[in-house]
């Protein structure tokens, strides 16, 4: 029998902070200078942390997307989301929103009238995974867990702990339905802590870490706060603990392989379904957001 290998970091790089929407602070890992993306995740961003006084807050008003899914995951604050479908609501703490744009859809997210009111913190990820030719024009979809709804699962020792929005880990499957496997996960690292997770190995496995620092592979090749380490081939991703608490994504997919022809919100495979989607942008085909009351 195989014994499993370990994947080990290939290389690591660091984020960079810019401002997206109307204005709001984001660390982006992905894209970065000469790597346009990372088959099938296209974009990486921290939202924040920051903190808001009140009237301050902002988001990112009525904007379309086709060809590709996003994945909203809220740490810290709350933000209403709504869309050209009709789907409304409230992302609160501990909360996931997975939409897949396929063949068009307009959408806004915004903060919260309480935090527009009354300020406070706000922190959270945005990961846009992209579709496979034969999804890009698939009906869009839309689903939302809250905190209790994210399964979790911690090791014997109490060192390690995940919360599971996409794959599986210590025994425990996620709630979300994806298109594609996908893994998606939350981990916290106590020193001392020492966990592996099966992953497949025709995925592509990354680990960004947003606060403190882990060691990851046999290596243990240190990962600091702000850096995304992009690992090699293998069966388990090995994170280990280093001399203060750290959190971490890991993420994981199988590459699509497929052309990308991509412009701002609009990833598709050639430049005349990019010229398509602007045009069907344009003439309101993809709809518009019917506000009929306050959300949030």
């Amino acid at each position: 029998m195989t014994t499993p290998k370990v994947r080990e970091t290939e290389k690591i790089l660091s984020s960079h902070r810019q401002l997206e929407g109307a204005g709001f602070i984001v660390r982006r890992p992905l894209p970065a200078p000469g790597l346009a993306a990372l088959d099938p995740f296209l974009l990486i961003d921290e939202m924040g942390p920051v903190e808001y006084r009140p009237g301050e807050a902002v988001g990112a008003p009525d904007h379309p997307h086709r060809g590709f899914e996003t994945v909203t995951y809220v740490l810290e604050g709350e933000v209403v989301h709504e869309d050209s479908a009709g789907h409304r609501g409230t992302i609160k703490p501990g909360g996931v929103q997975w939409m897949t744009a396929g063949g068009g859809i307009i959408h806004s997210e915004t903060p919260s009238a309480s935090v527009l009111e009354q300020g406070g913190r706000a922190h959270g990820f945005q990961i846009w995974v992209n579709l496979p030719a034969r999804l890009k024009l698939t009906r869009p979809r839309y689903q939302e867990l809250d905190a209790q709804q994210i399964p979790t699962a911690s090791t014997s020792d109490g060192l390690s702990h995940v919360k599971i929005i996409a794959g599986a880990a210590l025994g425990k499957r996620a709630a979300i339905d994806t298109l594609t496997p996908i893994v998606y996960q939350d981990w916290s690292l106590q020193p001392g802590a020492d966990v592996q997770v099966a992953l497949d190995s025709a995925q592509r496995a990354l680990v960004y870490v947003f606060q403190g620092s882990a060691r990851v592979g046999d290596e243990g090749t240190l990962v600091k706060d702000g850096q995304l380490a992009i690992l090699g081939e293998g069966d388990l991703a090995r994170l280990r603990g280093a001399d203060e608490p750290a959190r971490l994504l890991l993420l994981a997919g199988v590459p699509l392989g497929e052309p990308v022809a991509r412009y701002g919100p609009f990833v598709m495979n050639t430049q005349q379904e990019l010229r398509q989607a602007f045009a069907d942008y344009q003439s309101g085909r993809m709809g518009e957001i019917t506000r009929t009351a306050q959300v949030g």
